[in-house]
């Protein structure tokens, strides 16, 4: 029987089933390409080729851009060692060639040959009349992943460098190397964390701030440090950290925990420490997220301590996370929340930095395929993506210095931190990564939390965001964005650094330094460019500043709070950093 017009048609049966067939097909493709889609490359070089095919002007000026290089080349050459007047000088950030001995022949040849050939590719897959900034800005990162690749400081014939190393230690720097890269090998195998990773203890070495898990769910363990003050401000601050990695990013050693310092400029400081997701944990949204994260907190700060208002921090995903939270509760006239700080979070997402290299279509179908068959996107994905974007410093320079020099430098907090990945959930991600990143639904007024649109708009409270100089996860032109989208009083920083160290900036940490201006309640935002005119420049740690700043927001000192409150079901479970934060 044919369905008639207007009719309601019984599903076809074999749609589940075709989803799962497409769905297994593409998680192998992933599982084969490291979680990139072939399609979004094929794509962005098939638009840079055809395009530039189609533009004899464009190929007129490489070529000839090419015939000076060539000259320069021959020029440099034939007055020999002349290091003094290289042909080109390598990017501020390159220091693949910076040891003398790449100054002395044939190996300057070599390093300015490669250092030309690397501008005149950066020229032909740019300004292409027609090619799509994404397809442009993908095929340009492609051609620098290939160039870092076959990079002449990969290679012992061609690194003078590695040849010296090699003499000096008799080839004993190749065996060391290749035994680095086999306990690597087995340890990624095994799925454990190098000997010199386990030499750090979470609760002594990392992560050893006081305090007591007094409240968890399947989601949260939320921590309250003790006071190291006679006294703490009334308003306590809940720190809402990133879930890609662990919480004690925030809390690494006694020296350079944010947290610590906190608490000793006299706070009740509360902190989530999220759990590590699994399989089971797939359908978990950005909703449970917020319900079960800053919300739950909210919920155990204010019956533990009284408190009318706190004081809310967030760092990278926990920062968007806060914001969408704060939205919300100024769209319901929730008015608990006395200030925000959000550090290196964006809420604008159309221009996200290289981190839109992967943001796609194309590659979230590959993505989604991946988590739906896993339940959850694997740290080594994301990892991987990040050293992509930094893969002269990340990726080649490790391979060199480790694995042909035999040189591993020991690991410190940070880099340990690095290393304790964490996974995300299958339904919260693909809805993170598809209505803010790839819709900018939260920018745009489309978001909505308990079915109903919430706008930055609605926060009047006073914000503090910082942004990082070298951000390549939150460029902090993104992060500036926020100016536009609400006309609250925002005090701006920008601090020297990246994602990571920029935020991890303690006082009396050497050669810091930060802009800050303030926008006053009402007043028009300013375009990056001219907030970088107008901000004024200062020697130290943003911490004081920011310090200074929470100061005067809030009330006078008094008797600090209990450590939980059994009466009221919020009674002390176990000793920080408490059982998420070990999870693997």
């Amino acid at each position: 029987m044919i369905d008639s017009p207007g009719t309601a048609s019984a599903p076809d049966p074999l749609d589940g089933l075709a989803e799962t067939f497409d769905r297994a097909a593409f998680a192998a493709i992933a599982s084969m390409t490291g979680g990139l889609s072939p399609v979004t490359i094929a794509q962005a070089f098939s638009d840079w080729a055809l395009h530039l095919a189609a533009s004899p002007g464009h190929r007129l000026e490489l070529f000839a851009k090419g015939a000076r290089k060539y000259i320069r080349l021959a020029d440099y050459l034939a007055h020999g060692s002349a290091s003094d007047h290289p042909a080109i000088e390598p990017l501020p950030q390159d220091h693949r060639f910076d040891d003398p001995a790449w100054k002395t022949p044939p190996y300057s040849a070599i390093a300015q040959s490669f250092l030309l050939m690397q501008q005149w590719w950066h020229a032909a897959t740019t300004g292409v009349s027609g090619v799509s900034d994404h397809h442009e800005a993908v095929t340009s990162f492609a051609m620098r992943q290939i160039l870092d690749m076959f990079a002449p400081s990969n290679f012992a014939a061609t690194n003078p460098v590695l040849q010296q190393r090699i003499v000096e230690t008799g080839g004993m720097c190749l065996v060391e190397g290749a035994h680095l890269f086999l306990t690597d090998l087995e340890d990624m195998a095994r799925g454990a964390a190098s000997s010199s990773v386990a030499d750090f203890k979470l609760g002594k070495d990392i992560a050893a701030t006081k305090g007591k898990i007094i409240y968890r769910n399947r989601l949260i363990e939320l921590i309250q440090y003790e006071p190291t003050t006679a006294n703490v401000r009334p308003e306590p601050v809940l720190v809402v950290p990133a879930w890609i990695m662990k919480y004690y990013i925030l809390d690494l050693s006694s020296h350079n925990s944010l947290i610590s310092w906190l608490v000793g400029q006299g706070y009740a400081v509360f902190a989530i420490s999220w759990h590590n997701p699994g399989s089971a944990d797939r359908d978990l949204d950005m909703d449970d997220y917020r319900l079960l994260g800053p919300m739950a907190a909210l919920e155990a700060i204010g019956a533990i301590t009284g408190a009318q208002k706190i004081h809310a921090l967030g760092y990278c995903l926990g920062g968007t996370l806060l914001a969408i939270t704060a939205a919300a509760m100024a769209r319901d006239g929730d008015d608990r929340l006395a200030t925000l700080t959000l550090l290196a979070a964006q809420t604008e997402f159309s221009e996200p930095g290289e981190l839109g290299l992967f943001i796609d279509e194309a590659q979230l179908n590959l993505l989604d395929s991946m988590m739906w068959e896993r339940g959850y996107l694997d740290s080594s994905q994301m990892g991987g993506a990040f050293q992509m974007l930094r893969s002269n410093d990340l990726v080649w320079s490790r391979v060199l210095n480790e694995y042909l020099m035999g040189n591993r430098p020991p690991l410190n907090d940070l880099m340990v931190w690095n290393a304790d990945g964490t996974r995300m959930p299958y339904a919260m991600h693909s809805e993170y990564l598809r209505k803010l990143f790839l819709k900018d639904d939260l920018a745009e007024g489309r978001f909505k939390v308990d079915n109903r649109t919430i706008s930055l708009s609605a926060l009047r409270l006073p914000m503090f965001v910082v942004g990082t100089e070298t951000d390549h996860v939150a460029p902090w032109r993104s992060v500036h964005k926020i100016h536009m989208l609400t006309s609250a009083e925002i005090s701006f920083a920008l601090t020297n650094g990246g994602h990571n160290a920029g935020i991890v900036s303690e006082p009396g940490h050497n050669h810091r330094h930060y802009r800050l201006l303030t926008r006053r309640d009402g007043d028009p935002a300013l375009s990056p460019e001219e907030w970088l005119l107008q901000a004024e420049d200062h020697g130290g740690s943003w911490w004081e500043a920011w310090g200074e700043w929470l100061g005067v927001r809030s009330g006078e000192a008094g008797a600090p709070p209990p450590l939980g409150a059994s009466d009221k079901g919020y009674a002390p479970i176990l000793d920080a950093p408490g059982s998420y934060v070990l999870e693997k």
